[in-house]
């Protein structure tokens, strides 16, 4: 297969993109804590990108994208991804797809420390995302993304991380908030965001990062890119107006935290299906998906579980809904000069069968990320325990973890 210069380039763009989103995500995330906590709150982000970045060339790429045992599991390579430097992946050299993949490892593990921000020891956090990269995402990633995957060859849809990122992620915040438990005080005291303006930035980088996400999973610069960036967009403007609507007929005013919250969801939701709906399907997901999210972050004030920067309410809630409704909306595709059609036919053109193998999808993926995500947590809490005392947690993160202050003086 010969390398095609710009299609490398589309790559390798879109995965600094990508690595752009994870230190968007520390904005994000770190903007809503207490700013006793957002130091620790931007480790969350900033550490798993080297943690995750050495286990991913070490073992992780292999084991997600190896010769498939099964359908289950890739296989053990040489360490170090030499076999990959002159070995190519369709049109682009095989070490810039492994480079791409890389930066959704990274991101993954980071989005579900929204559901435990201010109270995880952060020893607990590392261990914790090494194993759930290796047993989790690596393992989902190969059942979906691999050409030997099971679901994959069963027809599941997913074009840049539905259910291998957000729904996985999602599933195991919520099992995170469940198991580690409440902050002290809550529901009664509901924290607020002490700095909505680095919330805001990071919404805005993440939307940027986002069209390295979708549009660079087309692995090449042409049709189907083009597409992908332009349905991201709307997701994301969908996304962003459902939300403020919803709110504003709900609380009376519409708020800047709930833009970015519905930008953010509609972005979730367009994932999976960025190469498979047309740019008007891609307004209504995002529009769908938001109102989803919204009335899920409700939930976790009248049933009391204590997910702090709605990982589950708005990745899990979002990617399930996204992965679903690519079973709706999905249209099989064939573009000027490129012989294999992209993507199948989904319930509204006139295949419902697409629809149930996304449903399977989405069950598997949050029920298996749950159940192991809850048995490394009993594990790690054994090893060197998950939650911070109770005098740390008042005192805060950054100082009780890491010996810094936000904030000083």
């Amino acid at each position: 297969m010969t390398i095609n210069a710009g299609d490398t380039a589309w790559l390798l763009v879109s995965a600094a993109l990508v690595l752009l989103m994870t230190p968007a995500l520390a904005l994000f995330y770190g903007g809503m804590v207490r700013k006793k906590n957002v130091l620790s709150t931007l480790m969350h982000s900033l550490a798993a990108i080297p943690i995750i970045s050495v286990v991913w060339a070490l073992c992780g790429w292999s084991l997600a994208f190896g010769p498939s045992h099964g359908g289950l599991i890739g296989s053990l390579g040489p360490v170090g991804l030499g076999d990959l430097l002159t070995s190519a992946h369709g049109t682009v050299p095989a070490l810039a797809f492994c480079a791409f993949q890389m930066m959704f490892a990274v991101i993954t593990p980071a989005l579900i420390s929204g559901a435990f921000a201010e109270r995880m020891r952060f020893s607990a956090y590392a261990i914790f995302i090494v194993l759930w990269s290796l047993l989790v995402y690596v393992p989902v990633a190969h059942w979906v993304w691999s050409e030997d995957g099971w679901l994959a060859k069963l027809g599941a849809l997913d074009f840049a991380g539905g259910a291998v990122v957000h729904l996985t992620a999602g599933a195991s915040a919520l099992v995170c908030a469940l198991r580690i438990g409440r902050r002290i005080k809550y529901p009664q005291e509901r924290p607020l965001p002490h700095n909505l303006t680095m919330t805001l930035t990071g919404a805005g980088l993440l939307w940027f990062g986002w069209f390295g996400f979708n549009a660079g999973s087309a692995l090449s610069s042409g049709w189907l890119a083009a597409l992908a960036f332009a349905t991201t967009h709307l997701g994301a403007s969908g996304g962003a107006l459902g939300w403020l609507l919803v709110e504003w007929v709900h609380r009376r005013k519409p708020t800047a935290l709930g833009v970015a919250s519905g930008l953010v969801a509609g972005l979730v939701a367009i994932t999976p299906a960025a190469g498979f709906v047309s740019p008007v399907a891609a307004i209504v997901i995002g529009f769908v998906a938001s109102c989803v999210c919204y009335l899920a972050v409700l939930a976790k004030y009248k049933y009391g579980y204590d997910d702090s920067l709605d990982a589950f309410g708005v990745h899990g809630v979002g990617g399930l809904t996204g992965a679903i409704l690519t079973g709706v909306f999905a249209v099989q595709r064939t573009f000027p000069g490129v012989d294999e059609p992209v993507g199948a036919d989904g319930l509204l053109a006139g295949n419902p069968k697409l629809l149930g193998i996304q449903v399977l999808t989405c069950a598997v993926s949050a029920l298996y990320a749950a159940g192991v995500t809850w048995g490394l947590l009993e594990l790690i809490d054994k090893l060197v325990g998950l939650r911070v005392s109770v005098s740390d947690e008042r005192e805060g993160l950054d100082t009780t973890q890491h010996g810094e202050e936000g904030y000083a003086g």
